[in-house]
Formats: C-alpha cells, structure tokens, sequence
C-alpha cells in the first residue's frame, strides 16, 4: 500500500513539471516574437541608424611659421650699490623696490670726517697760494736788480727755485683738495643707472666699508627695457639668421602660453658658440617693458615668427586625433560617410593645428568623436537637419503663397 501512495505522489510531481516546462516555453516563443516584430518595425534603432555628430570645415588662413621656446627675463643694466669710503650709514633716502632715475641721491654715510679734510686741503691750498703769490713778487722786484748787477746771480735763482717749488706745492695742494672734495662726494651715494631697487642689506647706523667688503648696500635692476634670453637646439639656427633681417620676423614674449602676447621685440644677439652640454645656442631679444609686465627672472614663454604663410590649413585641436601611425582625422564625405585620413601636423598655435598634408580647405571634419564612430558609417552633423527642414518649409511657404497668388 505504502508502495502505491509513493508512487503516485511521483507521477503527480512529473506531471506539475511537466505543464510548468510547456508553459515557459511558450512564454519566451511570445517574447522572442514580439522583440522580432519591434526590431523590424524600428527604423532608427538598429545598425543601419544614422549618428549624430559635430563637424567643422578645415579653412585656409594666414598662420605665422615660428619657433616657440622658454626662456627667462633679465635686466640690460644691474648695479650692485656699495660704498666707496667707510663710515656711518647716516639716512637712506628711497624705500625697497622704489623706482629711481639716475642720479638720484641714495645713501647718505657722515660726512663730518670728509668734510674736516677737505677744509684743511682747502686752507693748506690757500696758504701755499699767498707764499706763491709772495714769492712771484719777490722773484719779479730781482730781476731788474740783476740786469743792473745790483745782486748776484746766485741771489735771482733762489728766488726763481723758490717760485717753482711753490707752484708745484700749491698744484699739489689742489691734488689733495680734489681727493678730498671726492672723498665728501662719495658719502653722499646716488643711482649710477634707471631702475628698480631690491631689498637693503644695511640699516642706517650701521658701519659700511668701503668697496670690496662686505654684501652690496642694494642692487638696482633697469627695468625698461629688458632682456630675455632663452635657447634654441642647433639645428634651428641656421633657419633663424636666414630670415635674421627681414622686417617678418619678430620675436613674441608670453607670460602664459595660451593668452596673447605681453610684449614684441627684435633678435639683438645671438652666441658665438653652440654649448656642448645641451646642443643649443643662446639668443636674446630687448622688448620695451614700460608697465613692468616682465620681471627679472621670471620664466616667459617666446615664439620667434619667422615668417606668414599666407594660405595654411587649418582644423581645430580637438579634430586631430593620435594613431599607432601618427596623427589622422575623421572625415565627412559627398555621401555623408565617414572616412579616416592620415595627416601630418606641420605646427599648433593655440587652439589651431596647421596641417601640412593630408587635408584640404573646405573638408568637413569631425571635432566631437562619439563611442559608435567608425570608419565607413553614415552621420548627420548636428544642426545640419533642423536648418534643411526649416529652408524647405520656408521654401513651402513661398511656393504656396506663389500658386495662392496665381
């Protein structure tokens, strides 16, 4: 008995299995049939739909042919400012980092002892001149004495060798008032040059050396114009004095790469030697620096343009596109294709890339590559749609209004 319940309980089981099998059967035939008739019935979603994307045309325009380089800001004249006698610093008459002109008074040390010396030179000076007047009129009220043989002979020269020996006394006097009027002249120190002073290194109260000890009082930079010097490989230089003298060529100073020129200048020197260590040589342009936008020491960036290429090709950055090959772009054909072209970059300015071959003006290139791009698919470019349909409904318009007419 217990025999036939068991088997029964199993055909029951086999039985529900069985009907649950049929029915998922049936279920996923009805869902693969409706996924068939929504595939065939949806023109845009499959492989065969058009992608969307956004193109620009490569356009022909003047572009400079330059070479681009780093390279540093320094000042045509420096001035290290130090005192030429001891003393006393007694005032310092500018501020740190003022703007001074040439000649400006600077630095003041005690004069007291320079002036005491060159008072005594002064009197030494007149003393030897009232003996020298005295001895002239000695020397004069003699010589008739003599040609009346009044005095000897030995007598007249005594008074002729001291005249002489006191003009050499009063001419050395007049040596030793100079030193000591230049002496008093250097405790008052003034701006040798135009520019802009650095920080002090001496205080006032201080005891300064004179020249050769100790750091300089300060260091004056001329600021305008200015020099900046910067580096190109070797085998650049001979295309640089090729167009050295003509009226193109200019050099550009950029504070940032991308943003516009701060100043302009002209090639004014260019090293004897190539350095051995890096293959390069050594160039400097003066620009005019009037509103002190560069500053000594300061990295700039300069774009030396040789000359105008009057019709070069040109594509947007984002068109161009790295390859295992080199560089290539995707284009749009007469059947709205799209195609991969290889391209040499001859340059890039900004955001432009001049391309030497590969591209010409008027072809539409791809600036936006979207996932799905591949060669060989049909695209429409974004926008290009909505103005056809809004040309031809105005031309719709203007054939109704036409027949209305007629």
């Amino acid at each position: 008995m217990k025999r036939l319940t068991m088997l029964l309980v199993f055909l029951a089981i086999g039985a529900v299995a069985a009907g649950g099998y049929w029915y998922w059967q049936q279920s996923a035939s009805a869902a693969s049939s409706v996924g068939k008739s929504k595939s065939k019935g949806d023109g845009t979603g499959g492989r065969g739909g058009t992608l969307v994307v956004k193109a620009t045309q490569a356009v022909a325009k003047p572009m400079p042919v330059l070479i681009e380089a780093v390279g540093t800001v320094e000042s045509e004249h420096s001035v290290q400012i130090r005192a030429q006698v001891s003393g006393v610093l007694q005032s310092v008459l500018f501020k740190e980092g003022d703007k001074v002109e040439a000649g400006q008074l600077l630095f003041q040390i005690d004069p007291r002892t320079f002036q005491a010396s060159y008072n005594q030179a002064q009197a030494q000076l007149a003393r030897d001149q009232a003996q020298l007047e005295n001895a002239r009129v000695q020397r004069d009220r003699l010589e008739p004495l003599l040609k009346r043989e009044f005095i000897t002979q030995q007598e007249f020269d005594v008074a002729v060798t001291s005249t002489k020996s006191l003009e050499a006394t009063v001419a050395a006097d007049r040596a030793l008032l100079e030193q000591a009027q230049i002496q008093l002249e250097f405790s008052r120190i003034r701006a040798p040059i135009a520019g802009r002073t650095g920080a002090l290194a001496v205080k006032p109260g201080n005891l300064v050396p004179a020249a050769g000890g100790g750091a300089p009082l300060v260091t004056i930079n001329s600021t305008d114009p200015i020099l900046v010097s910067f580096s190109i490989p070797e085998r650049q230089l001979e295309e640089i004095r090729s167009h050295q003298n003509e009226k193109e060529m200019r050099i550009e100073i950029l504070p940032d790469r991308s943003g516009p020129p701060a100043a302009e200048g002209k090639l004014v020197f260019i090293d004897n030697t190539v350095t051995a260590q890096t293959g390069t040589v050594l160039l400097k342009t003066r620009v005019v620096n009037k509103n002190e936008i560069l500053w000594p020491g300061q990295f700039i960036n300069v774009r030396i343009i040789l000359k105008i290429e009057p019709e070069a090709v040109v594509v947007p950055e984002a068109a161009v596109q790295p390859g295992q090959e080199g560089s290539f772009v995707y284009l749009i054909d007469a059947d709205s294709k799209v195609q991969v072209h290889p391209v040499k970059i001859s340059r890039q300015i900004g955001g432009d890339v001049v391309i030497a071959s590969g591209v010409k003006a008027g072809a539409q290139i791809i600036t936006e590559i979207p996932q799905a791009l591949q060669p060989g698919i049909t695209v429409r470019v974004a926008g290009a749609e909505g103005k056809g349909s809004v040309d031809k409904g105005k031309a719709t318009g203007k054939k109704g209004k036409a027949k209305s007419e007629d």
